[in-house]
């Protein structure tokens, strides 16, 4: 059984991934985001029906996988991940490296917590077939937003957190509608954090495992700990569930921000059962014209830019190795 975590970061899918990584059969290491890193970067590879060039992309996947910043502690073989692959494309080869990351944990499935991977369902379908399994993870994309603006990753208007976050709620609902039933979860991380055990309980039984107690001691886990010392993104997954960890948008975004937000994605937000704070209600819908645009662009590119000047050191270094690596294949992209 392969699942795949689907959904929009900054959704609760760290304390998600450690809870699972608790049961007996089942791995979900901290992910290093193959599918969204490499497919940009695919040209550089030419023909993958040329093994030379299947081999390098094999070589750099798993060199990705072998520089994240929580590290796996898994040795691969080159060879025997080439040898893996059911066909000649990069979802093969993630799925060849998940494969081998399970066995020596000596468990029989796996779980990947990239949610970006919401943008790779086609792909992930046709590989992946039946025994696929997706987890949709969602949260108010209001606090989702907050945490985007405080992070050190990510879009930094609510304008564009909104856009980010309307089309990959979308993406993931399309999933719910378009494979079996059996094969899709919707959990929302409010009744996650509100109930725990029960939400956990009702996971597994879709999932088709054990329920274990040790999910719930997540916090206490080597896993957890390899986590969050790895960055200030992840330092809260040592803590207990936070029940309290909703709603903070209330306080935490001004006005403008949660009717930007509204404006963009009050879609989604009501789709999912979340009330519009003040668009419909206050006021109408924003409408953004070109240079408005452009203005939210040009803003967002500043903040984003003065985010990335104020990362610890510890932060820097733990992200270098992957950075330098992408650095590398997109010069590649250069010469082609």
């Amino acid at each position: 059984m392969k699942v795949f975590m689907i959904g929009t970061q900054r959704s609760g899918s760290n304390l998600l991934r450690l809870m699972v990584n608790q049961a007996p059969t089942i791995a979900a290491p901290h992910p290093p985001h193959m599918l969204e890193r490499f497919t940009p970067l695919l040209p550089a590879y030419g023909n993958l029906d040329h093994d030379d060039n299947f081999a390098r992309l094999v070589d750099d996947v798993v060199r990705l996988v072998e520089v994240n910043p929580v590290s796996w502690g898994v040795e691969f073989n080159r060879g025997d991940i080439f040898l893996r692959c059911r066909d000649r494309s990069l979802v093969a080869v993630f799925g060849s490296v998940m494969d081998r990351m399970a066995e020596s944990y000596g468990k029989p499935d796996w779980m990947c917590k990239s949610l970006a991977n919401v943008h790779f369902l086609p792909e992930i379908e046709r590989y992946f077939g039946d025994d696929a399994r997706y987890l949709y993870l969602y949260r108010d994309g209001r606090d989702v937003c907050l945490s985007f603006l405080k992070a050190v990753v990510g879009e930094k208007t609510a304008y564009h957190v909104a856009k980010q976050w309307d089309i990959e709620q979308q993406l993931a609902l399309e999933c719910g509608r378009r494979v079996p039933s059996g094969q899709f979860l919707a959990l929302s991380y409010e009744e996650l954090t509100r109930n725990p055990e029960s939400t956990l309980r009702l996971l597994c039984r879709w999932l088709g495992i054990e329920f274990s107690a040790a999910m719930l001691d997540f916090h206490s886990s080597e896993e957890a700990s390899k986590t969050a010392a790895s960055g200030k993104l992840w330092e809260n997954v040592k803590k207990p569930v936070m029940a309290a960890n909703t709603k903070k948008w209330l306080t935490g975004m001004t006005r403008d921000q949660i009717i930007d937000f509204e404006s963009v994605a009050g879609r989604s937000l009501t789709q999912l059962g979340y009330q519009l704070e003040f668009v419909g209600r206050q006021v109408s819908a924003r409408s953004y014209d070109a240079a408005t645009k452009a203005s939210l662009d040009a803003d967002n590119r500043h903040r984003k830019s003065a985010v990335k000047e104020e990362l610890p050191p510890e932060d820097l270094a733990a992200r270098k190795p992957q950075e330098d690596l992408l650095a590398m294949i997109r010069s590649r992209l250069v010469s082609i």
